[in-house]
């Protein structure tokens, strides 16, 4: 007995005698994978729904140039015309606007005067216009709609200023802080169509546009207008309209048309022109392109993800100058397009071509 409990012994000892048994093996990792990680940062030069990317540009002349609340309140009066009057030189010695002047005792082109003729001044406040001054600052300076002083002063196409230009200022004479002007001033595309030019002087010529992105015009330089029509309208991208011209079923009134597309669709011009804007100053549309055509035509892209052209540019039928996004008030990846004639917007629906 002895023996075989020392044998046991001997036998748990050197486990000779008890079958071995190898622990499960795991299975080896997977090796790292060759593709990349499954969240990766989205490259800059991709289209972004919530952010505008553009090509480096001054700022518009309206943020870089102010104007004065300076304007001179002229009384009502009546001016009896002396020998060697002219329309100019009545203005001098009053400081009423000639335009004014001359609209409210119709008179029109050339505005012929005859000595001993009653003119009627009319009362209000009278801006001296200052050179590189835009129509929207001199509007937001003051905190009225630009479209009020358009109205007032009976501007037109192509809404340049002249340096030495007097203009009248709708509105009353109580003074308002400077919170209360900036509370009732809100740009919109009206004001960049007709308030965004910088006053040149008298004998001045407004710049030519530029034929590339890398020519940059300086946002104190007047741009010429297109003269040559601008013929049949291109559709600026393809797409289904997803919103139409008018107003819609809550009331909102939509001045263009939205089609929706695929995030980073190139946006075209819908004839040839010059670029009047290029930037995100307006919220709701996010990423804005205005391009100004003949015969008073003006070409409106909205929510764009990239800016792709200039300020002053000239640009050709179905050129690229953005891409779709979903910036500003966009309920979706789409384009904001309008068609303007004057300073009206006209359903571009009635422009297009029919699919």
């Amino acid at each position: 007995m002895r023996q075989r409990l020392s044998a046991l012994a001997t036998c748990l000892l050197l486990g000779a005698c008890i079958p071995q048994v190898d622990a499960p093996r795991r299975a080896a990792p997977p090796p790292p994978p060759s593709s990349p990680p499954r969240y990766q940062p989205v490259p800059r030069s991709a289209p972004r729904p919530d952010r505008v990317e553009q090509l480096p540009a001054p700022r518009p002349a309206w943020e870089t140039r102010g104007a004065q609340t300076d304007a001179r309140y002229v009384a009502a009066q009546t001016y009896v015309v002396r020998p060697g009057d002219t329309l100019s030189a009545i203005e001098d010695r009053t400081g009423a606007a000639a335009p004014v002047i001359a609209s409210a005792n119709g008179l029109s082109a050339p505005y012929v005067i005859r000595t001993g003729q009653r003119l009627t001044i009319p009362p209000g406040r009278y801006y001296l216009v200052r050179q590189g001054q835009t129509g929207i600052a001199i509007a937001r300076a003051y905190g009225i709609e630009w479209s009020r002083i358009v109205a007032a002063n009976n501007l037109t196409e192509p809404y340049v200023l002249r340096a030495g230009q007097r203009i009248l200022i709708p509105g009353g004479e109580r003074p308002v802080s400077a919170a209360e002007r900036a509370a009732a001033f809100r740009l919109d595309i009206d004001d960049i169509i007709t308030g965004g030019e910088p006053a040149i002087a008298e004998n001045q010529r407004p710049a030519p546009p530029s034929t590339t992105p890398r020519r940059v015009l300086p946002a104190s330089a007047a741009i010429a207008a297109p003269l040559a029509a601008p013929g049949r309208f291109l559709w600026p991208v393809d797409g289904q309209v997803v919103k139409r011209f008018g107003a819609g079923a809550s009331g909102e009134r939509n001045d263009g048309i939205n089609i929706a597309v695929p995030l980073g669709t190139p946006i075209r011009a819908a004839a040839d022109g010059t670029v009047a804007y290029v930037g995100d100053a307006i919220t709701s549309m996010g990423g804005l392109v205005i391009i100004k055509h003949g015969e008073g035509w003006t070409s409106v892209y909205g929510h764009a993800s990239r800016l792709l052209v200039q300020r002053g540019q000239a640009v050709r039928k179905g050129q690229t100058v953005a891409l779709s996004g979903a910036t500003g008030y966009a309920d979706r990846p789409e384009v904001h397009f309008e068609l303007r004639r004057g300073r009206g917007p006209v359903d571009p629906l009635t422009q297009l071509p029919r699919g």
